[in-house]
């Protein structure tokens, strides 16, 4: 499969690591172009490229979108249009600056980022520090496999994500659609950040819900 990253920074150079070592063929890119991303592709080695943020959404059959939320408006809306996005962005105020929106729950930073892309937009690997995306994939079966939850609204979209967070190690749990479900395992919720199992994990987000 051909995967395509916008932003290289912890989660998703990491992520670019897993899918390259199980075969997907990966691109890179950030806000600032191919040539100063030489350090980071060195770093996680494989066939990872580095190309600019067009060049990744248009490639990419499946596109992850990992940069600061406060930045969404800026990702390349017509390339990612009816593709499969795996969106692991989290609203920190501090950082974004303020969206009324959000901060009044009318909506989520999901519902929003799939509103300007027009994507089948699937959140995932949000909830997760990036040390253990990085460190703690498992065998399946291992009893030290972590789960990581994900919500959305096409059901074809999710179980492609799904498939993925399968292959690089870890157990994926459906919390929902995108909205009420990624209200489930955006940050303050008793997911997000924890280390859990798959069945520990289902419970609290079937308690949350």
């Amino acid at each position: 499969m051909r995967i395509g990253i916008l932003g290289a920074g912890h989660i998703g150079s990491t992520l670019a690591r897993h899918f390259d070592r199980i075969g997907h063929e990966v691109v890179i890119s950030n806000s600032r172009g191919p040539d100063t991303l030489e350090d980071v592709v060195a770093d996680i080695g494989g066939s990872v490229r580095a190309v600019t943020a067009e060049d990744a959404a248009r490639f990419g059959e499946v596109v992850v979108v990992s940069i600061p939320y406060g930045h969404y408006r800026d990702l390349p809306a017509d390339a990612l249009r009816d593709k499969v996005v795996i969106d692991t962005c989290n609203y920190y105020p501090e950082r974004d600056g303020q969206d009324r929106e959000l901060d009044t729950d009318t909506t989520t930073s999901s519902e929003k980022i799939k509103e300007h892309t027009g994507s089948n937009l699937v959140k995932a690997f949000n909830a997760i520090y990036w040390e253990h995306l990085r460190d703690r994939a498992r065998p399946k079966g291992d009893p030290g496999r972590l789960a990581i939850p994900l919500s959305g609204s096409d059901d074809g979209a999710k179980a492609v994500v799904a498939g993925l967070v399968r292959d690089i190690g870890f157990d994926p749990v459906i919390a929902g659609n995108l909205g009420q479900g990624g209200r489930r395992h955006q940050p303050g919720t008793a997911v997000y950040g924890a280390e859990l199992s798959a069945e520990e994990s289902d419970a609290l987000l079937h308690a949350a819900a």
